[in-house]
Parts: structure tokens; C-alpha cells; sequence
């Protein structure tokens, strides 16, 4: 009998190879579509403005880019990906820091998941996890952070149906890698801090890109199309 986790990861496989192909038939890609109808392409902005967000699962993500040159590396533009508390698992609560924020209407403390990468292309290139200011998110373990993977989806059809299928499918794909980016981010944060003792880590601005890993798609997905013809 099949692995019931590899099954999901194939199903995960098969949904993102349908929505590149509807997306390929139409002329169209990942990015075109987050930025569709909304103007000049303009760096720092969110798109879609305010944000995709999904009432039900609580997840949310916007699409935007930064001026070439700020890293090492570069790219068209990255979605950052959150989730919201309401859509948190039972028993999870943020790591208590000096400086955490009050608690609000209860669904404000948002978290961090990941950040994806794409080309002009449309394509995804990299997964990286960020230090708190960058996105000013509340600050959870990592392993709690993983708990949350399950949770986070997007089954509305604004900005668009395809990209949110192939994003809620993207990161089920690509949970354990996510899961190791996570608990390198937390072992960078824990090295910084070692070595910069009398500042907030979280709010130093010398310390933005915690963990990143190159990925490639379509490899990927040709590893999962051939395993699915096996006998």
C-alpha cells in the first residue's frame, strides 16, 4: 500500500502540473497573475493590494519585489506567506518576548511561513525564511511554525483561482523543506544573537534573509510524474 504522506505529495504534484498547464494553454504564469489589473508593477507594494487572504483557513499571502542589488541574490519578485491565529493549531502561542505586541481583536499576531521566489518568468526559484522586522510578524518557534503547514491554504478565487490552488499546493509539496528552512532560521537567529550580545536580534537590520534554498520545479515534479509510472 502506498504511503498515505507520498500519496498526498503526488496529489500535491499532480494539482501544481494542472495549474501550470491551464496556466501555459491561457498564456499566462504565476506572476501575471497576482499582478493583473492592478497597474504599473511597483516596487514595495502588495499585491493585491490589502493582501490575498482566505476568511476560512486564515492563511494569507501578497506577491511584491525589492530594488535589485539589496542581497546577494536576487529576484522578480517573492510571495510572502502567513497565517493568522484563527487558523492556528490548538495550543500554540507566540515565543514571549520583551517587546511582543498586545494581543488585539485576537487574529493579529500573524506568523511568518515562507517566502518563494519567482522569475519574470513566472516561475519559483528559491524558498527563504526572514528575521520578525522584515514582514513585522510575531515571532513562533519553528517547530511550532511547522505545526501550522497543514493549515495554511487558499481556496478562494481571488486574485486568481490557479495561482491559489498552485500555491496551496506548492507549499504542500514543498513542506519539508520549508519545515528544515524553519529550524534554520532559528539557529541563525540563535548564532546572532550569540555574537551581537545587547541588541534585539529580531529588530536588527543587519540580519534580514535567515535561511534560503535554491529549488527547481520542474525536476521535481518530473521525479514525482515518473514515480506515478512505476509499476
Amino acid at each position: 500500500m502506498q504511503d498515505l504522506g507520498q500519496d498526498r505529495l503526488m496529489r500535491a504534484a499532480a494539482e501544481i502540473a494542472e495549474c501550470n498547464r491551464i496556466l501555459d494553454k491561457s498564456g499566462l504564469n504565476l506572476v501575471g497573475e497576482v499582478l493583473r489589473g492592478f497597474g504599473d508593477f511597483i516596487q514595495f507594494e502588495h499585491y493585491p493590494p490589502e493582501d490575498s487572504y482566505d476568511p476560512e483557513s486564515h492563511s494569507q499571502y501578497y506577491f511584491h519585489a525589492h530594488p535589485p542589488g539589496e542581497r546577494e541574490w536576487s529576484d522578480y519578485g517573492h510571495f510572502h506567506i502567513f497565517l493568522r491565529p484563527k487558523g492556528m493549531p490548538a495550543g500554540i502561542s507566540p515565543v514571549p518576548l520583551p517587546d511582543l505586541a498586545p494581543e488585539g481583536d485576537g487574529n493579529d499576531r500573524l506568523s511568518h511561513i515562507v517566502a518563494i521566489s519567482m522569475t519574470h518568468a513566472g516561475q519559483p526559484e528559491r524558498l527563504f525564511t526572514t528575521n520578525r522586522w522584515v514582514t513585522a510578524e510575531t515571532w513562533y518557534r519553528a517547530d511550532d511554525v511547522v505545526a501550522m503547514l497543514d493549515r495554511v491554504r487558499f481556496d478562494t478565487a481571488w486574485p486568481s483561482w490557479p495561482l491559489n490552488r498552485w500555491l496551496s499546493a506548492f507549499l504542500t509539496l514543498y513542506c519539508d523543506d520549508i519545515a528544515d528552512l524553519l529550524r534554520e532560521r532559528d539557529q541563525a537567529v540563535a548564532r546572532w544573537q550569540a555574537s551581537h550580545l545587547g541588541l534585539n536580534v529580531f529588530e536588527d537590520r543587519d540580519l534580514e534573509i535567515t535561511s534560503c534554498r535554491d529549488i527547481d520545479l520542474s525536476q521535481k515534479l518530473a521525479a514525482f510524474q515518473n514515480n506515478s509510472k512505476s509499476p
